[in-house]
């Protein structure tokens, strides 16, 4: 690596130090020691495969940046460029402006966005506890976590963008704070698709009172407005809105992809098209269900219960769905650690969602599988056993008793 590669990292690392300095829980010398340790074992990890590069990165996201490079830079905005929607693409055409490696400045933004995704985990596992050491290990869990490493240093892939902008999200529910957190999510929807599969739980947010309906048109404001400097710079408008609905056909037709999904339990089906249908029906009728218990329960609703059922969302609606690639778990996996550190006696809902989530990259990065995709499947499905049971735990809790107004005497 170049001496500005390692800055850069180095000021990351700077980042990360000032979040936590920030969020008040580097309270005591150990506190410090510990996490100067812990901050230089992850950035030197991530700097030592940084080098680093899978066929992701040279079938797709450097020919993006040479088209960016070879077409006028932010100018070619206005071409339909790979199949990421376009936050992504203008840190792309950024990075076709400069002489370091594009390879480098991907994983330094995915580095970026695990540093905020540290901090997005820490910040909503606090609605929980307020203990310092168990927030300053949750944070280093998160960048230490093998999917998280994984994912941005050695696959340079973004994953953590979307994620760490939707766990912010709901944190920022919680402390009622709905404009900021409608902002977060949508900009979590803008880097990724795949940020759906939390986003049901604004539903519940909105039954728990943490959003009025008026909040909800904030999402479509944001977001245009997120891709607005694409269409300025002659992109089609109503092509840019809907980029998902014309990427839909690029995910792929098979069933499974390398996912702990529950088709890794069906080797042959004699009716794909039929079984795709089914599971999506089947998927939203899940939804649906958990949001009708919401909305029965909806007195009883507390962060514990929103927590759960965003684990039931995260976790079930892609182990249910057809076609899912193997990171689809991204967001399952930080949002069962942030369980595991809120309730220690779910702790193993974060290992088992670990575990599945590692069979599909170890099929991708060593193009072999380790062990059989169905035991992930199998896996993912006791997690949710776990899930449903925090959230049913968390619904039995009753409703806190309104505060009663102190009696006043007579004048």
């Amino acid at each position: 690596m170049t001496w500005e590669v390692c800055l850069l990292l180095a000021l990351e690392a700077l980042l990360a130090l000032g979040l936590l300095w920030r969020g008040r829980v580097l309270e005591r010398a150990p506190h410090w020691i510990a996490a100067l340790l812990l901050l230089a074992l992850a950035f030197a990890a991530r700097g030592a495969v940084f080098s680093y590069e899978t066929l992701d990165y040279q079938d797709f996201l450097t020919k993006w940046v040479d088209f960016f490079r070879t077409n006028g830079h932010f100018r070619a905005l206005r071409h339909s460029v790979g199949n990421y929607n376009i936050p992504y693409l203008y840190f792309l055409a950024l990075f076709s402006l400069s002489s370091i490696r594009d390879l480098y400045l991907i994983k330094l933004l995915s580095t970026l966005f695990d540093v905020l995704l540290a901090w997005s985990a820490m910040r909503l596992l606090a609605r929980f506890t307020k203990k310092s050491g168990v927030l300053i290990a949750c944070f280093f869990t998160v960048l230490l976590l093998p999917t998280v490493f994984l994912n941005s240093a050695v696959w340079a892939q973004c994953d953590s963008s979307y994620t760490a902008l939707a766990v912010l999200a709901v944190a920022l529910a919680l402390e009622d704070k709905p404009v900021r957190s409608m902002l977060c999510i949508a900009l979590a929807f803008g880097f990724k698709l795949q940020a759906v599969f939390v986003m049901p739980v604004f539903a519940v947010l909105w039954m728990y009172g943490k959003f009025s309906w008026k909040h909800f048109l904030l999402f479509p404001a944001f977001y245009v407005a997120l891709v607005l400097p694409a269409v300025l710079l002659g992109r089609p408008f109503w092509d840019t809105v809907t980029l998902y609905f014309s990427q839909t056909g690029s995910i792929g037709s098979a069933l499974n992809y390398n996912s702990s999904s529950i088709f890794a339990f069906f080797r042959h089906v004699q009716d794909p098209q039929s079984a795709s249908r089914f599971a999506i029906l089947a998927a939203f009728a899940y939804m649906l269900l958990i949001l009708l218990v919401c909305f029965v329960r909806r007195e009883r609703l507390n962060d514990r219960a929103v927590l759960g059922a965003a684990l039931l969302f995260a976790v079930g609606i892609p182990f249910l769905l057809p076609h899912m690639h193997d990171r689809y778990f991204f967001c399952a996996d930080i949002l069962t650690l942030v369980l595991a550190f809120a309730s220690w006696p779910y702790a193993p809902a974060a290992v088992l969602t670990q575990f599945a989530s590692l069979l599909g990259y170890h099929a991708y990065l060593k193009m072999r599988f380790l062990l059989p995709m169905s035991r992930g499947a199998a896996a993912l499905a006791a997690t949710l056993i776990l899930c449903a049971s925090f959230f049913a735990s968390a619904l039995a809790v009753p409703p806190a008793p309104p505060a009663k107004e102190p009696k006043r005497g007579k004048k």
